[in-house]
């Protein structure tokens, strides 16, 4: 009698062949902070130019909420710790 081990079938059908969508940092609107402090941390934090890191205030500043980073989660989520060590309401979200 032999006790071989018996071979599994694993269909490719299991696996998840999605791609990794980006996920984003995203700042938002909050009463503490001032404008020419979040421009700041922009610009400390990502290096962006005083223009775009105006921008991005401005959208936050007005829209409530903007979009500073796309990546892999792990990075925006090191994002997110950083501004929230500056102070700034920061969540990751996939992207759609």
């Amino acid at each position: 009698m032999s006790t071989a081990p018996a071979e599994l079938h694993r269909s490719d059908a299991d696996e998840d062949v999605r791609p990794d969508l980006p996920w984003l940092t995203i700042v938002w609107n909050d009463p503490v902070n001032l404008m020419s402090y979040v421009t700041y941390v922009f610009q400390s934090v990502f290096g962006y130019a005083r223009e775009k890191a105006e921008k991005l205030m401005m959208d936050v500043h007005h829209k409530g909420r903007a979009v500073v980073d796309s990546g892999t989660r792990e990075e925006m989520e090191r994002n997110v710790e950083v501004l929230h060590s500056y102070g700034l309401w920061a969540t990751v979200k996939r992207d759609d």
